[in-house]
């Protein structure tokens, strides 16, 4: 098929839904590591990853291996919530890896193979769990496109599609969301005001790094106050790690070293290490009071993610090393982000770790240094309210060099929008 044929057949049957393939029109056949490469043979620099679901790059080649080893022996595929092999083995890396180093006694709950799916699960179990109803999400807060999870979403093009009230949730300002309002006083004040008109709330719901909503990062001390407001009124605190996890910021929990206790932490995106879909929901143990089938999903035991995932915690989280070369690839994106925001006219720098952007203030200005970035063969994208943040989610194996140079083509393509800007002006 030529290329004009492909985009028509995408046009003829494929939803209006569509989005990431709008930016960029072309067919991709090959990836590996932060390289994909198109039906003509072009290679992109990836600083998109799947949204964070290829932190450890396009087919890592051991992750790969074993995959293809498990499918050749006959190993189970689809396995609903029953034991295999594969699940046992996943647990078990997950339990000695992950959670018992860190004194996490938290139980592992397997839901729908989305992200949506796990908030969907943490927000039923914290009001069955306390018998309250309202959930309290955060202004630019992003959970996910079904109803329950979009409910707590803040984006009101996501929540038009609806096409429905959506309810249950209280919105609360995050962090520094309004310039001279303490966000935490506030939400205190609120608790504690019989007639503010909030619900004695099941939960807190919030992203220690909002993905989508700007690169707004939480600081500890924010998220420490948050989480002795929830002990001092019965609320429960799920914190929603699926974009800012496994390892993005750095550690494999984005909140780790803030002395931070969640009751509930909903996991997806890089989970299975692979960008195969794969979803969990870490639940404090006491919490656990699910009657079996209460909550499920077909797709709840995809075994070749459990291969996948496994092989991920084994090669990257046995110890240290790499989140020591994380932090060494967010020091250098730090700086030279930096470098480049001084360059625009009251930009910010956004974000934390492997998961940093910059504030250009105009959607119309971050678009254009996207789509400036993928002519010249980096993939890129936008985020926040008005999608004014240029958004760097490189995978975090990405070669030093390769990570430079799509650095540099972010630079000039920044130059090259302003410019334009600049004569458009004139």
């Amino acid at each position: 098929m030529s290329i004009g044929e492909t985009t028509d057949l995408y046009s003829r049957r494929e939803s209006e839904a569509r989005s990431y393939c709008r930016a960029f029109p072309v067919s991709f056949t090959q990836a590996r590591n932060a390289t994909l490469t198109d039906a003509a043979g072009r290679d992109y620099t990836d600083f998109l990853a799947g949204c964070s679901s290829l932190n450890y790059g396009h087919n890592d080649a051991d992750m790969k291996a074993a995959l293809i080893d498990h499918i050749s022996r006959d190993g189970v595929t689809h396995g609903l919530d029953m034991h295999t092999d594969a699940k046992e083995a996943f647990l078990d890396a997950f339990e000695r890896l992950i959670l018992a180093p860190r004194g996490m006694s938290h139980k592992v709950m397997f839901t729908g193979p989305t992200g949506t799916n796990a908030v969907e699960a943490a927000m039923k179990l914290a009001r069955k769990t306390t018998g309250r109803e309202t959930i309290i999400a955060f202004t630019n807060g992003f959970h996910g496109m079904t109803m329950g999870a979009l409910a707590a979403t803040g984006n009101a093009g996501k929540r038009g599609g609806a096409g429905m009230a959506l309810q249950g949730v209280a919105r609360m300002p995050y962090e520094g969301a309004m310039e001279g309002v303490d966000s935490l006083a506030m939400i205190r004040a609120m608790l504690e005001n019989p007639s503010s008109g909030i619900d004695a709330p099941a939960a807190f719901l919030i992203e220690p790094v909002q993905g989508e909503g700007g690169l707004n990062a939480a600081s500890a001390e924010f998220l420490q106050g948050l989480q002795a407001l929830a002990r001092e009124h019965g609320i429960l605190v799920i914190m929603d790690d699926i974009q800012a996890g496994i390892g993005r910021t750095g550690p494999f929990f984005s909140f780790e070293g803030m002395g931070i206790e969640p009751d509930l932490i909903p996991l997806a995106k890089s989970l299975s290490g692979m960008g195969l879909p794969m979803a969990a929901l870490l639940i404090r143990p006491d919490l656990d009071v699910w009657k079996p089938a209460e909550h499920n999903g077909t797709f709840r035991g995809n075994n070749h993610a459990f291969v996948t995932a496994r092989v991920a915690l084994e090669k990257f989280w046995a110890d240290d090393a790499f989140q020591k070369q994380t932090e060494a690839k967010a020091a250098f994106l730090s700086e030279r982000l930096s470098r480049i925001a001084k360059t625009v006219p009251g930009a910010k720098l956004k974000g934390r770790g492997m998961m940093q952007g910059i504030d250009v203030g105009s959607g119309d200005l971050a678009a254009d240094i996207c789509a400036t970035c993928f002519k010249h063969g980096l993939i890129i994208e936008t985020s926040g309210a008005h999608d004014e943040v240029v958004k760097v989610l490189a995978p975090l194996t990405i070669p030093q060099e390769q990570f430079a140079t799509g650095l540099d083509i972010l630079e000039n393509a920044v130059q090259t929008s302003l410019g334009s800007q600049q004569i458009a002006a004139e």
